[in-house]
C-alpha cells in the first residue's frame, strides 16, 4: 500500500508540474457527458462542454446524440474490460446528433453531427480508434461544413489494484470555408474509471491553427466527466414476481401440481 501511495504522489506531482509549465498560456476546458444504454445495439448521450476544437473561438456546446453498434469482439472486450465505455469493444460505432453552440457576441450556431468510428486491437494490448466525423453548421442563414479524423492509441495499466487508461490522439480538421486542412489538435491524457458509472478524462491539448495568418498555437487542459448508465442493467436487476397460480404450482413437492379442490 505504501508503494501505491508513492506512485500516486509522483503521478499527481508530474501532472501539476505540466500544468504549471503551461499555465500562463493554457485555457481550461470542462465537459460533462451523460450516457444511457438503451439495449445491446443503441446508446443515447447528452454532452455539455466548453469547446475550442479546430480553431473555434470561446464557445459552449450542448446537445443530444445517439449511437448504433453491433456485437462486441472478444479481443476488444479483453483489452477494454476496465473502461466503462463499452462502445470501445465494438468494431464499428455510428453516431448521429445535434449540437446547439453559443459564443459571446455571436449568433447561435446549429450543428448536425455524423460520425463513424472503427476500433482495432493491435499489438501489446493497445487499442486503436479511428473516428471519422462530419460537422454540418448553420449560422445566420449561412451553411458550412468540416471533416475531422481522430486517431487514438490507448492502453490500460494497473497501479496496484487500480486501472488507468493513458492515451495519445491526433485530429486534423478540414474546413469548407477555408478549403483546406486548417487545424491539427494533439492530445495526451488518461481516463480514470471510478466505480461502475463514473469516469474522468484528464488531458492536455495542443492545437496548431493555420486557418488565418499568422498561425496560432493554442494550449488547453481539459477535464471531462463521463457518466454511464444502462436500462439493460436496471431491467435485469428488477425483482421477479410470481403470480398466485405460479406460487401454487411451485409450492408443493418437486413435480407436483396443485389442483383446485373438488366439490362435494
Amino acid at each position: 500500500m505504501a508503494e501505491c501511495g508513492v506512485r500516486y504522489r509522483w503521478a499527481l506531482l508530474a501532472s501539476l508540474v505540466c500544468i504549471a509549465a503551461y499555465g500562463q498560456d493554457t485555457q481550461f476546458l470542462p465537459e460533462v457527458d451523460w450516457y444511457l444504454k438503451m439495449n445491446s445495439s443503441i446508446r443515447a448521450y447528452v454532452q455539455a462542454k466548453d469547446d475550442r476544437e479546430g480553431g473555434d473561438p470561446e464557445q459552449f456546446t450542448f446537445g443530444p446524440s445517439i449511437q448504433f453498434y453491433r456485437k462486441p469482439l472478444v479481443k476488444l472486450k479483453s483489452i477494454t474490460m476496465f473502461d466503462l465505455n463499452d462502445a470501445k469493444s465494438r468494431p464499428l460505432v455510428i453516431d448521429g446528433g445535434y449540437n446547439l453552440i453559443t459564443a459571446p457576441d455571436n449568433p447561435v450556431k446549429n450543428r448536425a453531427v455524423e460520425a463513424v468510428t472503427f476500433h482495432f486491437p493491435i499489438f501489446a494490448s493497445i487499442l486503436l480508434s479511428d473516428r471519422n466525423r462530419t460537422d454540418l453548421d448553420w449560422q445566420s442563414g449561412s451553411f458550412s461544413w468540416r471533416y475531422r479524423n481522430r486517431l487514438t492509441l490507448e492502453r490500460t495499466f494497473a497501479v496496484c489494484s487500480y486501472h488507468l487508461i493513458p492515451y495519445v490522439a491526433a485530429e486534423p480538421f478540414y474546413e469548407s470555408q477555408y478549403s483546406k486542412w486548417s487545424a491539427t489538435d494533439l492530445y495526451a491524457g488518461s481516463l480514470f474509471p471510478v466505480g461502475r458509472h463514473v469516469e474522468f478524462n484528464l488531458y492536455y491539448e495542443h492545437e496548431n491553427d493555420t486557418a488565418k495568418k499568422p498561425n496560432r498555437q493554442n494550449n488547453y487542459v481539459g477535464l471531462a466527466l463521463y457518466m454511464y448508465f444502462s436500462l439493460e442493467n436496471n431491467s435485469r436487476s428488477l425483482p421477479h414476481t410470481r403470480s398466485p397460480i405460479m406460487k401454487d404450482v411451485t409450492a408443493g413437492s418437486p413435480g407436483s401440481v396443485s389442483r383446485p379442490a373438488e366439490g362435494p
